[in-house]
């Protein structure tokens, strides 16, 4: 049976983790790496940690906060944010990163999925997607625009075309972020989340949009995803990683670990 992960994102903003309601309106919600430390023990069985503003500022991502979570955490981790190349992508992995997430950058240049899995191996090459919903037409037809630039730059790209073709070139796992469901804790996209989970043979993290824990359940059922992403509910709205599996667990959703295991 497939076990449902659960992941935490921290979006990090100048050395702090930040969080905000469809990219906008963000607030300094802590220090990432003992934040990160604190949802590993736990039970979060991944971490993100996304730096939100180093390809604005044309800088490379955080190496000495991406080294300082290699020694504090015990669960694998992805880096995301000012990745410009391969050489980006091997000093985050060489200070500890277990893989690195593509955005943008993949956008405008999609052989660096090709260039990152022959380099490293697809099991390191997130493809990081932001989508928004635009209703069906030929250029989308599945309905959903992929955007980058934290949401402010339509690329005219259909997500679940792009979708196929980034694990074509070397994506080994998939973000999906609901650029319409971020931050507002009322459940994820599931319509998205499924096309894409039916389309592509590599993992699907389904992101933006909880608040509750029937959220997950919804978009492990109906939407098919193989993980979860979560961020308000664990940073503000006071629910823990055990407790959010212990709800899985009750609805009927095999996820890893127990009680005993990796828990404060």
């Amino acid at each position: 049976m497939l076990l449902r992960r659960l992941i935490v994102c921290l979006d990090v903003r100048n050395g702090r983790v930040t969080k905000g309601v469809r990219f906008q309106g963000n607030v300094d919600v802590g220090d990432p790496v003992e934040m990160a430390a604190r949802y590993a023990a736990d039970g979060a069985d991944e971490l993100v940690f996304y730096d939100i503003t180093a390809s604005a500022e044309r800088r490379a991502c955080d190496l000495e906060m991406v080294a300082r979570a290699a020694r504090a955490l015990d669960v694998p981790f992805t880096v995301g944010g000012g990745i410009r190349g391969v050489e980006d992508m091997h000093a985050a992995l060489l200070a500890g990163a277990d893989k690195v997430s593509l955005n943008s950058l993949a956008v405008r240049d999609p052989e660096i999925l090709t260039e990152g899995a022959r380099a490293f191996g697809r099991q390191c090459v997130v493809l990081g997607m932001d989508a928004r919903r635009v209703g069906g037409s030929s250029a989308c037809p599945s309905g959903y625009e992929v955007v980058i630039r934290g949401g402010r730059e339509p690329t005219g790209r259909d997500a679940v075309a792009w979708a196929r073709e980034a694990v074509d070139r070397g994506a080994g796992e998939i973000c999906l972020n609901a650029i319409d469901t971020d931050g507002v804790r009322q459940g994820y996209e599931l319509d998205i989340t499924r096309r894409i989970s039916e389309a592509v043979p590599v993992p699907v993290i389904a992101s933006g949009g909880a608040g509750a824990v029937r959220h997950l359940v919804d978009v492990f059922r109906q939407g098919g995803a193989d993980a979860a992403l979560v961020a308000s509910m664990v940073h503000t709205m006071g629910f823990t990683c055990q407790g959010i599996k212990e709800g899985l667990r009750a609805a009927g959703i095999p996820v890893r670990g127990g009680t005993e295991v990796g828990h404060a």
